[in-house]
């Protein structure tokens, strides 16, 4: 299994170059993929991560790879980015345990069977193969008469893959066509000349360059903060289990209520509920006015008090590129699970899947998930900062997504228009005056 520790010896340790064309901070499912698609359009790419390529939430996510349910926005370069991890074993030349296996979502009450018909019409748009259950169909699916469902969606083509083979697979195909990708390297800070990118000073040294991609999760708003940039970002736990082996289950993505299951190609499960916990700090309370309307989007959030490391200071001080930063002092998140997390998914599981009520989880982790107030993530352009782009905020639904944002992200940089309407993931709607319209939360 993957260790989530990031103690392990790095896998990717190559010489920085002197110059390149873009810079990618972050090494996770959307760094990896921008700097392939990048590479793809002969562009030379340097990635950047402080600790372990897919060390936090890209190897620590359920492993859905979904277009059922996303917010309308988004369904479009999620259905191509299903196509591309249809393709991408054979196109890298690895097995990233991607399988086309479906998924299946069944809810108990009358709203939300109400919310699945509306959605029915997105997927109608898009020309999917979605289809709605009733209740004896539901209860049918689970082997079990004990969920009082109303019924529920399915989706043949949606799949799932292993995220903790699949983004150091991707990596390592990304190095081979001829990247730089260099571990337990933070980048420091950004030089700028004339107001545009010009060079990044890691803690390696300094890598000249014209262009930056920030894709670094969890971390980017206290990143962005010390170039004077102010994006509204905040940080949850979830908490995930991986079940011993087991025949008893759909074989794909599921929902089940709260209960949310995914096949791995292990024979166990990948188990989560809708359960996710933020400790409080200073941008709880510095964002809190934008983050209200989401909470509503938020099935069960748990408020804890603590230390959260990616959030700075409520009279915030900048860094220099001359000594060492928050981003090496902390390589790796590596959160305990949540105990609360622990009981309740037992608890879902006895109710919604009384066959598996006494599986034994084999291992379970903390995965710390970055969220933005619409819980859709940024794509776009820094206005102020000539080169500067940014990618985050996926809000525990990037991996899936994640090889077509980072196709989206590469076209951004190469000065293409991709061929999706981007209004909804504009860095500016937090400040422009736009009305916060949160999407799904899953």
């Amino acid at each position: 299994m993957f260790a989530f520790d990031g103690s392990q010896a790095p896998l990717f340790s190559d010489d920085l170059p002197d110059e390149v064309d873009v810079v990618i901070i972050g090494g996770g499912v959307i760094g990896i993929s921008t700097a392939w698609h990048l590479l793809k359009a002969g562009k030379t790419v340097l990635v950047c991560e402080k600790g372990r390529v897919a060390g936090e939430q890209s190897s620590r996510n359920w492993g859905w790879v979904r277009v059922t349910g996303r917010d309308p926005d988004e369904v479009p370069i999620a259905l191509d980015s299903a196509r591309i991890w249809n393709e991408m074993s054979q196109e890298i030349g690895e097995d990233v345990g991607y399988q086309q296996m479906g998924m299946v979502a069944l809810v108990e009450t009358d709203k939300e069977m109400a919310g699945l018909e509306e959605w029915m019409d997105v997927a109608s748009a898009h020309q999917m193969d979605s289809y709605l259950v009733g209740p004896e169909q539901a209860r049918e699916m689970v082997s079990s008469a004990s969920g009082n469902w109303k019924g529920g969606i399915v989706t043949p083509s949606d799949g799932r893959a292993e995220p903790f083979v699949a983004v150091p697979a991707m990596a390592r195909a990304t190095r081979r066509k001829g990247a730089s990708i260099v571990e337990g390297c933070a980048v420091r800070v950004v030089e700028r000349t004339n107001g545009h990118v010009s060079a990044v000073i890691t803690e390696k040294g300094t890598v000249k360059t014209g262009t930056i991609v920030c894709a670094a999760g969890a971390w980017t708003n206290i990143f962005l903060s010390n170039l004077g940039v102010d994006l509204p970002q905040l940080v949850v736990k979830g908490t995930v289990v991986r079940t011993a082996p087991t025949e008893a289950c759909f074989d794909g993505a599921a929902g089940f209520g709260e209960l949310y299951a995914r096949k791995r190609a292990d024979g166990g499960l990948t188990l989560a509920t809708g359960q996710t916990e933020h400790t409080i700090g200073p941008n709880s309370f510095r964002y809190a006015f934008k983050f209200l309307r989401s909470l509503g989007s938020t099935s069960d959030l748990k408020i804890a008090l603590g230390n959260d490391v990616t959030q700075h200071a409520m009279l915030t001080r900048g860094w220099s590129g001359d000594a060492p930063t928050i981003f090496e002092k902390h390589r790796v998140l590596n959160p305990s699970p949540s105990a609360a997390g622990l009981r309740k998914l037992r608890k879902q599981l006895k109710q919604k899947l009384p066959q598996l009520g006494d599986i034994a989880f084999e291992q379970s982790w903390g995965g710390m998930i970055d969220a933005t107030p619409d819980v859709v993530p940024v794509m776009d352009a820094i206005p102020s900062i000539g080169g500067l782009f940014v990618a985050t905020g996926f809000s525990g639904h990037g991996f899936g997504i994640g090889p077509g944002a980072g196709k989206v992200m590469a076209q951004l940089v190469l000065g293409e228009t991709p061929p999706y309407d981007l209004t909804r993931f504009r860095f500016g709607r937090f400040t422009d005056g736009s009305k916060i319209n949160p999407g799904p939360a899953i």
